[in-house]
């Protein structure tokens, strides 16, 4: 379990910041930048969870990946063992398959009570809805930082997969708490011309 006595350390005044194996790396780097957008999408997905405490399906999927989110930031924060990778040896706190899969699953269980659509839709509907969409444009941010900084260093592929499937998690949670979809504002090609 994490213990945090002090919330200052003043190790990072030099612009530098530690990883999880006590090395150290500049504040300005791709993969403290996807570590940051990480960050940046869990605040947003808790935001969203706020305006769903009365419902308990979509707040409690919230949470969880919210916690997942935190696993994420530490898989992303923990560099690989060089004879290890990211096997199943691997001792570190890493984003798994099963985690993915349940992701696809909560998708397609609430993809299953959408209609198809048939045109793109607006980011809002209501507030909550609006919320998850914020939340999934911070997620396609921190995919996109994850994949950058990936081109750089060696990154668990779970994780970048977690990355993408989120953000059609929220997607798919925003059409569903949009009353099932019926709620969603479609785009018009061309209406204020």
């Amino acid at each position: 379990m994490v213990k945090l006595n002090k919330i200052y350390t003043r190790t990072g005044d030099d612009g530098t910041t530690g990883l999880a194996d006590g090395s150290r790396i500049a504040k300005s780097a791709a993969l403290m930048a996807a570590i940051g957008d990480v960050d940046e999408a869990n605040s947003l997905i808790g935001l969203a969870a706020a305006a769903l405490t009365s419902d308990g399906g979509h707040h409690a999927m919230l949470v969880r990946i919210q916690n997942e989110m935190f696993d994420l930031g530490a898989d992303l924060a923990t560099p690989p063992d060089p004879a290890l990778g990211f096997g199943p040896h691997d001792m570190a706190l890493r984003i798994v398959d099963s985690q993915i899969a349940r992701l696809e699953e909560e998708i397609d269980a609430m993809n299953g009570a959408l209609e198809p659509l048939k045109s793109f839709i607006l980011p809002g509907g209501s507030e909550a809805a609006a919320r998850l969409h914020v939340a999934r444009a911070a997620a396609r941010r921190a995919e996109r930082a994850a994949v950058a900084a990936a081109e750089s260093r060696t990154l668990n592929p779970a994780a970048l997969t977690y990355l993408n499937r989120l953000s059609d998690h929220l997607f798919v949670m925003a059409r569903h708490v949009n009353a099932a979809g019926s709620g969603d504002i479609l785009w018009k090609p061309g209406a204020t011309r």
